[in-house]
């Protein structure tokens, strides 16, 4: 519970300079109750279904409805963000057709890494702050894996506000922000809530291919792209194949149109995310080929290795047949035969849509039956 103790403002202000200096470009304090209606909106959002195949978010939904539910002992919460702005237009590849988009924050290293090695760094150089062991204080870190609401604790602690696309937008950062938490058994003074800036503007959610947002702030996770490339284990639903367009992992497009972007400096960005040339633009040819020893080679390193070989040559193969490019035939066909069910499905569908758009295949009359 909350001490009876002054709530250490130099202290606080030690953290945000050392935040700072660990690469951390928004920092801020919230209680550890500072959200209280996150435990109603995300029960709603279950009770919907509107996180698809994600069943570890139902699995631990009482941990995530409070930061108590996971640490009782925890009374503030140190958020962080960590900026991955990008330094060239995340749309520029919509147009082309024989290269796949991966999302911006997937380009350069796994975030969970760096995010996570900076949080304990932090997190071992406030253990050893005199205020905060004389205290006998206790702090854990969390990054995304954990059941942490990041997004609703960093609007409390101030970094921004949970914008109409449902991610945290910053005054400073704009929305490209990878979140992070420090939980504290210690009394830190809070800072003021994030306000919501979002006006009349509507531009994520008219950006959004394929209609996943029902409403303003309320995601539908099982209409949305970063969805069905990264999580969803299954078949891509037809409805939403043609929309996808050469998207392989993840989608920016919300993110991308969102006008608070333009205040995410250059000198905000963290090299570590600098993206890979392999990644910044990978031909679909090259992935369509992919085994799993070759997956595994391509994407070492990346936060893309979570989702195997097969959702990704799903993937390219979607892509694919969005191309018209009747060249893919060739590297489609062989997929045909491929052991996972996944990987034939998509492959049948692209090379009937590349059939159907006019262009000429290469290869002999009956291979795409």
């Amino acid at each position: 519970m909350r001490e009876d103790k002054p709530e250490h403002p130099a202290l606080a202000r030690r953290i945000r300079d050392k935040a700072v200096e660990l690469g951390f470009v928004a920092v801020g304090i919230a209680r550890a109750d500072a959200a209280p209606r996150t435990a109603e909106r995300l029960r709603q959002w279950l009770d919907e279904g509107r996180h698809g195949d994600m069943i570890w978010m139902a699995q631990r939904a009482h941990q995530r409805e409070t930061p108590r539910s996971l640490w009782p002992a925890v009374d503030s919460v140190i958020a962080l963000g960590m900026s991955y702005a990008p330094s060239v237009d995340p749309l520029a590849l919509a147009g082309q057709g024989d290269v796949g988009r991966i999302s911006v924050y997937a380009q350069g290293a796994d975030y969970h890494d760096v995010v996570k090695r900076q949080l304990k760094a932090l997190g071992r150089w406030l253990a050893n702050d005199p205020d905060f062991a004389a205290r006998g204080a206790d702090l854990k870190v969390f990054v995304d894996t954990a059941p942490v609401m990041e997004k609703p604790l960093a609007e409390a602690a101030g970094l921004g506000w949970q914008g109409k696309h449902t991610n945290l937008v910053s005054r400073d950062a704009g929305s490209w922000l990878f979140l992070g938490a420090i939980y504290t058994t210690l009394s830190l003074a809070p800072d003021t809530p994030g306000r919501d800036r979002c006006g009349s503007c509507d531009a994520c959610q008219r950006a959004c291919p394929t209609d996943a947002f029902p409403a303003p702030y309320r995601l539908d996770a099982r209409r949305c792209i970063s969805y069905l490339t990264i999580e969803h284990a299954g078949p891509i639903p037809p409805e939403f194949r043609a929309a996808i367009g050469n998207r392989i992992y993840g989608c920016d497009d919300c993110l991308a149109v969102c006008p608070w972007n333009k205040f995410a400096a250059a000198a905000q960005r963290n090299i570590a995310f600098a993206p890979r040339a392999e990644l910044a633009a990978p031909a679909l040819a090259d992935l369509l080929a992919l085994d799993d020893a070759g997956f595994r080679q391509v994407f070492a390193g990346s936060p893309i290795k979570r989702i195997g070989r097969d959702r990704m040559v799903r993937n390219a193969a979607i892509a694919a047949g969005n191309s018209g490019d009747a060249s893919l035939a060739k590297a489609l066909a062989p997929l045909l035969a491929d052991d996972s069910d996944v990987v034939r499905d998509a492959a049948g569908w692209a090379l009937a849509r590349i059939s159907a758009s006019g262009a000429t295949s290469p290869l002999p009359a009956g291979t795409a039956n």
